[in-house]
């Protein structure tokens, strides 16, 4: 079964026929919300919302183990993330949907591993790769089908929020070789690795990154809203092709 989890402008799915919803209980505490239960062109799809489906919960406050453990335990073996990103890169400009392939960890104090016991055996997840190959090529033939821009591959750093960066942050990251700069991506992608989930993330330009293109002065929220919400229209096209390609594969 395949999940979709949405970030900032995809609360909801607008082409998910809902089945049901369901709230459900972790041992690691309470998940972002009710999960979504339902068919995306006849395939089974279970759809949550990383902030709420208010948008109130903050990137460093998002209960990431609950909501993978869930997904785990109701069969999911496959997790589209959904997220907005500033670009760093120069043709990583607004609007621009990108597929990255590598991830730079700059969070702290999240709770980022299952293993969190002395008394029980743990293992080290391989993090080489860190998004599922299959599927982020997947998503790519699907964009393609589409007829939908996606660029392959870029590094994604991943930062802690909630403010955001300052030019010299920003270019820090670029220095550490980063593309793109967003806040959710960590420990989500990690704890998927545990799980031993496949995993892939869609990512969103939403903005030029501090210091970069128009953001040279500031960040405007409204313009990034706006952006975010035209380019999902775009995103939900491309997540209907990936559901076909795994109802063929």
């Amino acid at each position: 079964m395949l999940a979709i989890i949405g970030g900032r402008g995809l609360t909801k799915l607008a082409n998910l026929k809902i089945t049901h919803r369901q709230v459900m209980r972790t041992p690691y505490g309470e998940p972002s919300g009710a999960f979504m239960f339902g068919t995306l062109n006849e395939h089974d799809v279970i759809f949550l919302a990383r902030h709420g489906y208010g948008h109130t919960i903050p990137p460093h406050l998002v209960n990431y183990r609950a909501n993978l453990w869930v997904l785990h335990e109701q069969g999911v073996r496959e997790v589209i993330s959904v997220a907005t990103v500033g670009g760093i890169r120069a043709d990583l400009t607004p609007g621009v949907i990108v597929v990255p392939d590598q991830i730079i960890d700059y969070t702290h104090g999240r709770d980022s591993t299952f293993f969190e016991s002395r008394d029980k055996p743990y293992s080290n997840a391989d993090f080489t790769l860190p998004y599922s190959t299959e599927l982020r090529n997947r998503i790519l033939h699907s964009a393609q089908t589409a007829n939908q821009p996606c660029v392959n591959g870029g590094v994604y750093a991943a930062t802690q929020g909630p403010r955001l960066d300052s030019i010299a942050e920003i270019t820090r990251y670029e220095r550490d070789g980063a593309d793109m700069v967003g806040m959710t991506g960590m420990p989500e992608t990690a704890l998927a690795k545990e799980l031993e989930l496949d995993y892939a993330t869609i990512a969103v330009v939403a903005n030029y990154a501090a210091g970069r293109g128009n953001s040279a002065a500031g960040i405007h929220m409204e313009s990034v809203n706006a952006t975010a919400s035209e380019a999902m229209v775009r995103v939900r096209n491309i997540l209907e092709c990936v559901v076909n390609c795994t109802g063929e594969s």
